[in-house]
């Protein structure tokens, strides 16, 4: 008997974060953990941290749940230093539960949904589907907390019509999205059988209640989860997530069977890269930039919004820093960004899909995106930046730019582009992406972390090499 292979540490890791951040909530905590484990320190954006920073130190905060940066500071740190950052996202498509989501029809309890970004829908039907995400809690005392929550069972499926009543379903599989794309959590008796309560009828008239929005049986599993009564549940988002999870796959566990790899993949590397170089004997001697990850939010629905790529959160990091006029403008200067997100593999049914020299591989190493008309924010010396980052770890090299006759999809570097600062666009390339589950190479996770690494280790005085302007 073959006994199955084992498959590079790096990507066992990926799947443990991906499993464990079902949502963008627990994404930002997982990370957090991480970095908390590597020695960083948390800090508020109301506190007044920037007094309170010290040269050498590691420092990191989050807004909304939602997204986190942190950052470390060299030990000759100073004002109008540049920075060099990797931005991520860590949304993903899926399906979130509508504000009032109760329905009823034909005997069955189901849930109603709305679809977040371009997802691949019909990939979620027939799938065992839970719910994660964050609730509003009352405390005793008066005061409210939003708390995690992640079900950890199947509750909720979206059943396919059999072919025998839809017998054109594989020459073409349309539906409905409002209509046809409802998931079952149940059936009507046991909300018939739920036991009443006054003190909920009571709370049902007041405006922040949502307990006439749910069914009760939803409302108690998820009080159950958080050891709380129903009644202290003023409010939640709550995400659908495919239980299945993540795994090494392939005949010599080559591959990543997992959701969320978009664009969950990145936002791990950049943690795990920040984490390392931190921890390492070489970071006491690294001298130049403010070395930043950025994992944001939104980015499958535009980036606008508090916790997006289009927010506040690298200018106002910037303007901490370097607090005067000159010295923000010495800091974008010399700063660079690398925005990570993955990238389309050639599908070998699809191949015409591809440009012929510029079809990246799974396990290929990083792509660099590029796109004339700025698409992607890539020019000649950011990828040269790049390319020589990658040849110091001993990575690959991909390239990748869209047909002419097919439109060109966008991330995060275009727009933080627009504050000066350099700008590359990478990624790791997969397949099936959007789809509830996607795939991607084992060995591609070790060559992500080793560009961000050799860029946090090295960027600034390589930049020194290099005259532009």
């Amino acid at each position: 008997m073959m006994l199955p292979q084992a498959g590079p540490e790096a990507a066992t890791r990926l799947i443990d974060f991906v499993n464990a951040s079902p949502t963008p909530f627990h994404a930002v905590r997982t990370a957090a953990a991480r970095l908390e484990n590597a020695g960083f320190r948390k800090i508020k954006e109301t506190d007044n941290w920037e007094n309170d920073l010290t040269p050498g130190g590691k420092y990191y905060f989050t807004r909304n749940q939602a997204a986190i940066l942190a950052f470390t500071l060299p030990q000759k740190w100073h004002t109008g230093a540049g920075l060099s950052i990797v931005a991520t996202h860590i949304d993903s498509p899926n399906l979130r539960v509508r504000p009032i989501s109760k329905k009823t029809k034909l005997g069955y309890l189901q849930v109603g949904v709305e679809t977040y970004g371009g997802g691949i829908w019909h990939s979620w039907f027939d799938r065992d589907l839970s719910l994660a995400g964050r609730v509003v809690l009352a405390n005793k005392d008066g005061s409210y907390v939003s708390k995690l929550v992640k079900i950890d069972r199947p509750l909720l499926r979206i059943p396919t019509l059999a072919i025998h009543l839809d017998r054109g379903v594989n020459d073409g599989f349309k539906f409905n999205r409002e209509t046809e794309f409802v998931p079952i959590a149940g059936l009507v008796e046991a909300d018939l059988n739920k036991t009443d309560d006054s003190s909920s009828d009571k709370k049902a008239s007041s405006a922040s209640s949502i307990q006439d929005n749910h069914h009760p049986a939803i409302l108690a599993l998820l009080a159950m989860e958080l050891s709380v009564s129903p009644q202290e549940i003023h409010d939640f988002e709550l995400h659908l997530y495919d239980v299945q999870p993540a795994t090494l796959a392939g005949l010599k566990n080559e591959f990543i069977f997992s959701p969320r790899l978009d664009n969950q993949f990145s936002s791990f590397a950049a943690v795990e890269a920040l984490a390392n170089v931190s921890s390492s004997n070489l970071f006491p001697t690294l001298e130049g930039n403010v070395n930043v990850i950025a994992l944001f939010n939104h980015e499958e629905i535009g980036s606008v919004s508090t916790s997006g790529a289009e927010s506040s959160l690298v200018p106002t990091l910037l303007e901490r820093l370097s607090p005067t006029p000159a010295a923000l403008a010495q800091s974008i200067a010399r700063s660079f960004l690398i925005s990570c997100d993955v990238g389309h593999a050639i599908h070998p049914n699809y191949p015409s899909k591809h440009e012929d020299n510029h079809a990246p591989r799974i396990n290929g190493g990083v792509v660099i995106k590029t796109n004339a008309t700025q698409r992607y924010a890539s020019d000649a010396i950011s990828t040269f930046v790049v390319k020589k980052l990658i040849e110091k770890k001993g990575g690959k090299v991909q390239e990748y730019e869209v047909r002419n006759d097919m439109a060109c999809g966008s991330t995060v570097g275009p727009m933080l582009s627009k504050l000066g600062i350099r700008t590359v666009d990478v990624g790791v390339g997969i397949l099936s992406m959007h789809s509830i589950r996607e795939q991607a190479g084992s060995e591609d996770v070790q060559a992500a972390i080793d560009l961000f690494s050799s860029f946090f280790e090295g960027f600034a005085e390589f930049n020194n090499t290099i005259t532009v302007d």
